[in-house]
Parts: structure tokens; sequence; C-alpha cells
């Protein structure tokens, strides 16, 4: 059976194709009476109408989509970015297109034909917005997630308070009595790492019998465990607490500790950062810093929407939470 269209429900319903479209694009008030609105949606139902949107859109010059770009697919963080802009975009009628770079933060080429023609906008999770330039075209309104909100090149930035972040897990191990310190940092050049470093130095100037070293950590548990392995075996004192850009990066440290014979948390406390699911799979279970990763999605599809619309996206950084588990204890004495 063919597929109804409008002229088969203006037929059915008695009433004009142009009423039809009026009422099913809900612009029919003060147009089109109330009685004859009902008629035509009962009809549409009954028929089993659906609008084509494809047609809709081209005559609109709009697609109703956007590309989601991430750094990778391997870190769940991302995964739940996509969720909550899937979320959001349901309920105003948008698809998201979730787009691995194939050069991690590096430039991200054009995964269409055209982008301009395929798209209506790009959200970056954790992304220079200079990697964008290819898919961007001239005039594509880009949205930024976890990255410089200086950037002038983007539309509209969603943050999420890291500097926070890591000042609370600082804190944690200073209260508890820790002093000297070793930073995993995370071997990416990307903003939301520098601000983590960052904070990290300021909070811990902040206590002078405070030490920190700072050792390069790959986003991989395997190369991370190496490189957690090299810096807790260096010459000099071992640090006592281990304070990690990232989950990831925290699991290879305790597979590290575990080879060189240290108990954690007994010897070594470890945490991390982002709260991913990897954090409750290890044991001991990861003390960590969790990133509301839906909400950031969520947030970022919304920017979008109001900046098609010409409005102001909301700006303020989303708040983040130490959630204190059972990789971090006093020093041992």
């Amino acid at each position: 059976m063919a597929r109804p269209t409008s002229k088969d429900v203006a037929r059915a319903a008695g009433v004009s194709q142009a009423a039809v479209s009026l009422v099913l694009g809900d612009k029919w008030r003060g147009r089109v009476s109330e009685r004859t609105a009902e008629r035509v949606r009962t009809t549409a139902r009954e028929l089993g109408y659906r609008p084509n949107l494809a047609a809709r859109n081209l005559r609109l010059g709009t697609t109703r989509t956007a590309l989601l770009v991430v750094p990778a697919l391997t870190n769940d963080f991302f995964a739940r970015v996509y969720t909550g802009a899937a979320r959001i975009a349901t309920t105003h009628d948008f698809g998201v297109v979730l787009y691995p770079s194939p050069e991690g933060i590096g430039p991200a080429k054009d995964p269409f034909a055209s982008a301009r023609t395929a798209l209506d906008g790009v959200i970056a999770s954790s992304m220079a917005a200079g990697a964008l330039t290819a898919i961007r075209g001239a005039d594509l309104p880009l949205v930024m997630l976890d990255s410089d909100p200086t950037d002038p090149t983007a539309a509209a930035h969603v943050t999420v308070d890291l500097a926070d972040g890591m000042r609370q897990v600082t804190q944690h191990l200073l209260a508890l009595g820790h002093r000297d310190f070793l930073h995993l940092a995370a071997d990416v050049d990307s903003w939301t790492f520098h601000v983590r470093a960052r904070a990290l130095a300021e909070t811990l100037a902040t206590t002078p019998d405070a030490t920190v070293r700072t050792a390069p950590a790959p986003l991989a548990v395997h190369e991370a465990r190496a490189a957690a392995e090299h810096a807790l075996t260096a010459p000099g004192p071992r640090p006592t607490a281990l304070i990690c850009d990232d989950d990831i990066i925290a699991a290879g440290a305790c597979k590290a500790a575990r080879r060189l014979g240290l108990r954690v948390p007994e010897d070594l406390s470890i945490s991390g950062f982002d709260d991913l699911t990897l954090a409750t799979a290890v044991d001991p279970e990861l003390t960590t810093v969790r990133l509301p990763a839906e909400r950031v999605g969520e947030r970022g599809m919304e920017a979008l929407l109001a900046v098609l619309d010409g409005r102001t996206p909301e700006h303020d950084p989303l708040p983040v939470e130490l959630v204190v588990r059972d990789s971090t204890a006093p020093p041992p004495h």
C-alpha cells in the first residue's frame, strides 16, 4: 500500500491541503477552527500519515542533524555525553551523529561530502576548535564541550568545573596527611588536562611542606602502568599518594603498585578523575572526581538549539563531585 500523503488527508477530512499543512505544522491557530484542526489530526492518525521530514527539511534548508565529534570511543565518558545529547535532541526532532575523530584530538576530517549540506551544527567534546575547521566550513555553528572557553571561534561553550574537582581530590589527600605526591599527568596536549595540572599546583602551593613530582602517562592502562612503575622506582623518596588525570591512568597505576609489591591504599593512595565505569571495576575501587557526562551532552545540545534559535545559551560551569572510595587512606607511618 502506498504511503498516505497530505493530499490524502485533505481529501478524507474534506479540507484543503494548505489546512492540513497548517494543522500538522501546529500553525493553525487563528487560521483554522479548533474543530477542523481536530478532524485533520484524527484523519491523519486513522490513515497512518507521517510527514515527509526529508522533504520538509529540504524546503526549510535544514537537516535537523547535529554532529558530535569526540576524540575516541574507548572512554565511556564520551558515550555518556552522546546519551545526554541524544536525549535532548529527540525531544526536538533532531538527530545526533557520533563521529570519533580519526586523529584523536588532532585535525578532524569531514565525514561527509559536504558537512554544510548534511548538518545544522557541530558539537565537539574535549577538542580544540581549530581541529574542526574541515567539518565546520564557513558557517556551521560550533558548540565546544570541556574545551577552552576563551576560544572565540565557537558559538557556545559548555564547561565543567575541572579546577574545583582537582582541588577537592587534592585537599582530600592533604587532609589524610599526605605530603609527598606524584602527579601522573595525561600526555595529551589538551585544555582539560592543563586545567587539572594548574589547579593541582595551586592547591599544593598552599601547603608549604607538600611536594609533587610530575610524570607523563598515556591514556591507556598498560602504558600507564609502565609509566607509573618507572616513576615509582625513580631515585629519591617514594610518594605516598598518586594523583592521576584520569581513571584509566589510575587503573594502570594500581597495576604498577601490585607489580612493585605495594598495597593500595596501605602503602600508596591512588586517585583518579572522571568516575568512569572502570573506577568501580578495579580493586580497590577508585577515589575519583565524578564529572556529569550526560549533563554535559544535554547542555551541549541545548546550547546548539539556542544558537540556532538566536538565543543565548547557559554558560555557567557544571559542578563536579568528589567520590571517596577505598583507594585512598592516610599515608603509612
